[in-house]
This record gives C-alpha cells, sequence and structure tokens, in this order.
C-alpha cells in the first residue's frame, strides 16, 4: 500500500449504517426504556411533597438518576456477557456478538456512574447521591453475580430498581420520610410480579444461561402464588399513601381499581390451564399497571 493510499484509508468516512449500528449499540448498553422508567418514579417521588420544586433541582436530579441506570445497565451487561451469549433474547446484544470490547463497556459504566453520582451531589443532596452510587454498586456487585446462584436474587435486586421513586423524594426534601419509603415500597412490590411474569414465558431461556428464576428452582405453580401474593401486598401498599396525606381521592379510586384488577388477573395464571401465554400477557398489564398508577397519582396531585 503507497502512503498515499494508507492516509486515504485513514481519512475515509465512516458509512452511515456503521454509525448507526454503533448508535444503537450504546442505547442498548444502557437500556433507554429503564432510564425512563427510572425517571417518572423519581419525578413521582419528587412530587409526593407537594411543594415546588426548582426546575433546575429536577432536571440534575433526573440527569443524575438516568446516568446512574445507564451505568447500572452497561457493567450488568459486562459482567453478564458470557451468560447473554448462551440466550436467545439476549445473544444479539453488542457484547456477545464482539460488537464492543469489555474494556470500553467498563470505562463506559464506570464514567457513567462517576458523572451520574457527581451531579446528584454536587446539584441536590449527599443523601440523593449515596442512595444512587448505593443502588449502582448494589445491583452490580450483589445482584448481578446472585442471580446464577439463588431465585432470592429478584428480591435483592428489586432494592436498587425502586430507589430512584425514594431518591425522588430526598432530593425534594433532603431527608428520607414515610410517603418517599411507601413509594418506594410500591416500585419494589411491582418488580417480584413483574419479573416472575417474565421469569414464567421465558423459564427455558433462562435454563440455557443458568440463570435461577422461581420458576426453575420452585415450579411454576409456586412462582405464580409469590407473584399473586406480591401483586396483592402492592394493592395494600399503593393505597397508603392516601391516609399518610401522600394522596388524594383520585388516585384512592385510581389505586383501588387497578390494583385490583392487578391482582385479578394475576390469579388467573392459578388455573391449571394457565401457561406461557398467561404469563407474557400478565408480564404486559404489569407494565401497563405502572404508568397507569403513575398517571392517576400525578392527575391527584395536580387537582389538589
Amino acid at each position: 500500500m503507497t502512503p498515499t493510499n494508507a492516509t486515504s484509508s485513514r481519512t475515509r468516512p465512516v458509512p452511515a449504517h456503521a454509525r448507526a449500528t454503533r448508535a444503537q449499540d450504546l442505547l442498548t448498553l444502557t437500556k433507554p426504556s429503564i432510564i425512563v422508567l427510572a425517571m417518572v418514579t423519581a419525578t413521582g417521588g419528587a412530587m409526593l411533597d407537594g411543594r415546588p420544586m426548582a426546575g433546575w433541582r429536577l432536571v440534575a436530579t433526573l440527569v443524575g438518576t438516568g446516568l446512574l441506570v445507564a451505568a447500572a445497565a452497561a457493567l450488568n451487561q459486562l459482567l453478564e456477557r458470557r451468560t447473554d451469549a448462551l440466550m436467545t433474547r439476549t445473544a444479539r446484544r453488542p457484547l456477545p456478538e464482539g460488537r464492543v470490547t469489555p474494556a470500553f463497556v467498563l470505562g463506559m459504566g464506570l464514567s457513567l456512574g462517576a458523572a451520574g453520582a457527581l451531579t446528584l451531589f454536587a446539584a441536590v443532596n449527599a443523601l440523593t447521591a449515596a442512595l444512587g452510587a448505593f443502588a449502582l454498586v448494589s445491583y452490580v456487585l450483589i445482584y448481578t453475580p446472585l442471580k446464577r446462584r439463588t431465585s432470592f436474587a429478584l428480591v435483592v435486586g428489586a432494592v436498587p430498581g425502586a430507589l430512584p421513586a425514594l431518591m425522588g423524594w430526598t432530593a425534594k426534601t433532603g431527608r428520607i420520610g414515610v410517603p418517599g419509603l411507601v413509594l418506594f415500597g410500591i416500585l419494589f412490590l411491582w418488580q417480584l410480579p413483574h419479573f416472575i411474569a417474565i421469569a414464567s414465558y421465558l423459564k427455558e431461556d433462562y435454563a440455557r444461561g443458568g440463570i435461577r428464576v422461581a420458576p426453575l428452582t420452585q415450579g411454576d405453580r409456586v412462582a405464580r402464588i409469590e407473584a399473586v401474593t406480591a401483586a396483592a401486598a402492592l394493592w395494600l401498599v399503593s393505597l397508603l399513601l392516601v391516609p399518610l396525606g401522600g394522596a388524594g381521592p383520585i388516585y384512592f379510586v385510581g389505586a383501588l381499581v387497578l390494583g385490583a384488577a392487578f391482582v385479578a388477573y394475576g390469579a388467573l395464571g392459578l388455573r391449571r390451564s394457565a401457561g406461557a401465554r398467561w404469563a407474557r400477557s400478565y408480564f404486559l398489564a404489569s407494565l401497563a399497571y405502572l404508568p397507569a398508577l403513575t398517571g392517576v397519582l400525578a392527575l391527584d396531585l395536580w387537582a389538589r
């Protein structure tokens, strides 16, 4: 190759499809849908106090929370890259297919995590930053490796998954309070039926990856009883916001109806005829339940 050709090769523009693929890979690593969910729940936590919150502080809370969630998603995929390669639903992710290197993802995850924690510490408060850092560390270093050892990992992982709601409250108030803890409890309990439903209709895939989920370790019926029990507890906890003064009658009616429907549909999974189709539909129902409950809460707070 002549020097001229070498220069031409180095300056050749990256094809548009390659740039699009890299952008898509970065999005896959950070899981935007989970980031949005965390931001919504953090906003809900900030709304509960009832007093106005400075716009810049809310933005900083959402940015810092989003960065930490993105970091957790990337580092989780880094640690699970070999497991992901064994599972149909995750085998096409960037790391199993070698489209990005582990070193790149490690640097990306650590950078995002540091940026998120520093944003919360500098622009919000130390308590919210500490909760965010704990959520990141516990998700990556405790929950992720525990998934291959015990189905109880779901309960452990639900803690960092629910912390954005409490972080919204602490960002607003600077302290941990009962309404914020109730919202944390709602998010914590919601994750149990949500992920049991996923595990129920994808249990063969989880078995290939060596992930210990309740339908594999305890059987479908026990796992579904646990899902319905958690849904019932979620229903009761969601109503606690009313007597605590965090919500009013609009939210009460909405939470009552939504919770009853979610529990009833979960109970259908206890029938002998219920199979993977029910599990998938219950998973979709869980995806509808949480935004609906959040929307009812927002409407109630706006009306007050």
